[in-house]
């Protein structure tokens, strides 16, 4: 009989284990929750680098794409 697998999950805050059926999932407290909340809105969640090159965006938007009317 195979064995099921069990998958630990942590707290992406403070890494103590915790449930997914928690009312607090994926945190384990309203602590971590609203520690992970300040994050996103003072900005300490950032993308480094831009998706796409400034220089390529120019280049698409540039006077060679007109219709020629």
């Amino acid at each position: 009989m195979p064995r099921q697998r069990t998958i630990k999950l942590r707290c992406p805050i403070c890494k103590k284990p915790t449930r997914a059926a928690d009312t607090d999932f994926p945190f384990c407290s309203d602590r971590c929750r609203l520690i992970d909340l300040g994050k996103w809105a003072s900005g300490g969640y950032v993308i480094s680098s831009p998706v796409a090159d400034a220089d390529e965006a120019v280049r698409q938007d540039g006077p060679d794409d007109e219709d020629g009317d």
